[in-house]
């Protein structure tokens, strides 16, 4: 195991009271966990927010002690194939749990991943080993999930945790092991978290590997991301008319940061509802911010990209069309 998984499993929630942010589900989950009967259950939502952790509470809430022996797990980015289905998954529903509980729970994991053939198959598998078997399903999007395993489940909608939940579970983490942190600290584990609890963990990590204090500048050169201040001088020069120091200036920063251009490209994006330019001009910039990271993920250089966006910023700061 390494540093990383043992620094999350000392610190995992264990109980539903521990978990943050997700407040609603947590109290549906529970009554259904306290009924000592749940249905199959549907966890969408994006990465680092708990769906795992909760599917995890749920089974050691039922079983205790023998979960390990009633509860299998799936990773589906991995195995996705109907073949995995057809074996692991149906030898381990047909056979009965060694607990009180009449069944035993089957967790698949980015459950979307699974090709429509291998949903198929799972959804004749839910129906015949229902008596035996409960099924927990996450994924990043519920709608990459066929409509009949949809029906057969109870879908929760998970959301991105606020700053104040993922600050909790920072506080709580930087308390036990001794580390201090600046105010403008956690804002930036969360800006560049992006509200994914598991990469704000990670960031703290790394960080505190280098040093035990802890501030917004060391989280940034950690994380390798670009700084508002420096993307906001790139974007005021396009704006003034001085395109050759705006190109200057963001190949420093993409150099020096060792920053990706598709990263750059969101941080704009962020950045542009900060200038104080006109409402329409924000719109038409974003509009044109989307179309540059179209072609860089379709495999376009990237600086070449890049310069095109600042031409763009130059043409609006003149009060052009863009």
């Amino acid at each position: 195991m390494s540093q990383t998984d043992v620094w999350t499993e000392k610190y995992r929630p264990i109980k539903f009271g521990e978990v943050v942010g997700q407040q609603e589900i947590i109290k549906r989950v529970r009554s259904l966990v306290q009924a000592m009967n749940i249905p199959h259950l549907l966890f969408a939502g994006p990465a680092g927010i708990g769906k795992s952790t909760l599917a995890l509470i749920v089974v050691k809430e039922l079983f205790g002690e023998r979960w390990r022996e009633n509860y299998l797990e799936l990773n589906a980015s991995d195995e996705r194939g109907i073949d995995v289905v057809r074996q692991k998954v149906k030898d381990f529903a047909r056979t009965k749990a060694i607990e009180n509980i009449p069944f035993k729970v089957i967790f698949l994991d980015e459950a979307d991943a699974l090709t429509k053939e291998a949903q198929q198959a799972l959804r004749r598998t839910m129906e015949n080993y229902t008596n035996t078997c409960r099924f927990i399903m996450s994924c990043n999007y519920s709608s990459r999930i066929i409509d009949p395993i949809q029906s057969r489940c109870v879908l929760f909608r998970f959301k991105i945790l606020e700053k104040k939940d993922i600050s909790e579970v920072i506080k709580k983490i930087a308390d036990k092991e001794n580390l201090k942190l600046t105010d403008d600290a956690f804002e930036t584990l969360y800006e560049v978290s992006e509200g994914d609890c598991r990469k704000a963990i990670n960031l703290l990590q790394a960080t505190a590997s280098v040093s035990l204090d802890i501030n917004a500048e060391m989280i940034n050169m950690i994380a390798a991301s670009a700084r508002p201040k420096d993307l906001k001088v790139v974007l005021d020069y396009a704006l003034a008319g001085d395109f050759v120091s705006a190109r200057d200036k963001l190949l420093d920063v993409m150099l020096k940061e060792s920053v990706s251009g598709t990263d750059i490209i969101k941080a704009i994006q962020k950045e542009i509802w900060n200038l104080e330019i006109e409402s329409e001009l924000k719109v038409r910039l974003t509009e044109k911010t989307g179309e540059t990271e179209f072609r860089m993920i379709e495999g376009s250089d990237e600086f070449v990209q890049l310069q095109s966006l600042l031409a763009a910023f130059v043409l609006a700061g003149q009060g052009k069309h863009l």
